[in-house]
């Protein structure tokens, strides 16, 4: 029988480690989709995605059919995600005497009401697990924290395709980008992901007339904060890109930002943003919530600059930093290039 491996959308950065997984083991994808907001089409269109899979996969019938998953599947692993999914998962694979593997990408406890009334099934489910993979060095450090040991705590280091976003990017690509947008000379700034105040918006747009009259702040994505960055001084919001265009976006810029903030229902579990940024050799500035920079990816000083969370005074200054110092957007973004080049969907695949 095959391993059921339960997820929300085909997303085409974890398309890679699905294919990987299913040319080595007997497994099936089961997709329950889910309420993804601000998010471009490629993310979320499971028909499309389901479609185009090269690996045995299909929707998930809900948490009724999750109860039952134990007698179809040798093993079941599913992540922190789904609301009823999960336990039902869990359920359904002890029910049968199955393994049940936890894939973990929370590194702080939510706060909401909502998270208080479920917490002691949560915890239990961390604690009984058979494993857990985490997302990183920080979640497998939550996840021990629960457990009262790391033993089977795995990490499977977050990953992103190179042949995509490390690829080379010639001049004329970044000038016809420059010009497509409509961008003014001078140096630019990107943010990519959704535009929302969990991602540290309102801390950015805050920070930006504090930052250099000369540089632009890009940003592309979309969410309910799109028309205050739209109407920002020295700032474009170009909306959701395809992702063939992204590297483009990295090459055309001095630097990426990721400013996100930690709220009672969230915590960036990772930041894949980060590691999009360095296969171009782009230095990042993040945050203390940030968990590419709690994981190790983002190192102050070294792979990038790390400030804290919900401070637009020192957000601004360290990408004044940046702007004025080509020497140092250059050694960070060598460093955070030889760095990301460990995160690969094979090392996720060996987790």
């Amino acid at each position: 029988m095959p391993t059921a491996l339960l997820t929300t959308f085909l997303t085409p950065y974890r398309v890679p480690l699905f294919e990987r997984l299913a040319e080595r083991d007997a497994i099936e994808v089961l997709c329950y989709g889910g309420g993804a907001r601000y998010v471009p089409g490629w993310f979320s269109d499971l028909d499309a995605q389901l479609e185009a899979a090269t690996f045995p996969a299909r929707r998930l019938g809900g948490p009724r059919e999750a109860l039952r998953l134990g007698r179809d599947y040798e093993c079941v692993i599913a992540p922190f995600a789904g609301g009823a999914i999960l336990p039902a998962a869990y359920a359904g694979a002890r029910r049968y005497g199955r393994p049940f593997i936890l894939w973990a990408s929370v590194w702080a406890q939510p706060r909401s009401l909502a998270h208080a009334a479920t917490l002691p099934l949560i915890r239990h489910i961390y604690r009984k697990s058979d494993s857990v993979i985490a997302y990183g060095e920080h979640v497998r450090r939550f996840v021990a924290r629960i457990r009262g040991t790391d033993e089977d705590v795995f990490v499977a280091p977050q990953a992103v395709e190179p042949e995509l976003f490390g690829r080379a990017i010639g001049e004329d690509e970044v000038l016809a980008f420059r010009a497509e947008h409509d961008l003014p000379e001078g140096p630019l700034v990107l943010y990519v992901g959704r535009v929302v105040a969990e991602k540290g918006i309102g801390v950015l747009l805050d920070a930006w007339p504090q930052v250099a009259p000369e540089a632009t702040l890009v940003l592309i994505g979309d969410g309910p904060l799109a028309g205050r960055a739209a109407a920002a001084s020295r700032a474009r919001l170009l909306g959701p890109l395809a992702r063939a265009q992204l590297p483009v976006a990295y090459a055309a810029s001095e630097l990426t930002v990721l400013p996100s903030i930690t709220t009672p229902r969230f915590r960036e579990p990772w930041g894949l943003v980060c590691n999009e940024a360095m296969y171009q050799r782009r230095p990042v500035v993040a945050t203390t919530s940030v968990g590419a920079v709690a994981g190790g990816l983002v190192r102050d000083g070294d792979t990038g600059l790390v400030v804290p969370a919900g401070d637009p005074a020192a957000l601004a200054k360290a990408i004044d930093r940046l702007l004025i110092a080509p020497d140092l957007r250059s050694r960070l973004g060598e460093a955070g290039r030889r760095a990301v080049a460990a995160y690969t969907y094979e090392a996720m695949v060996e987790a």
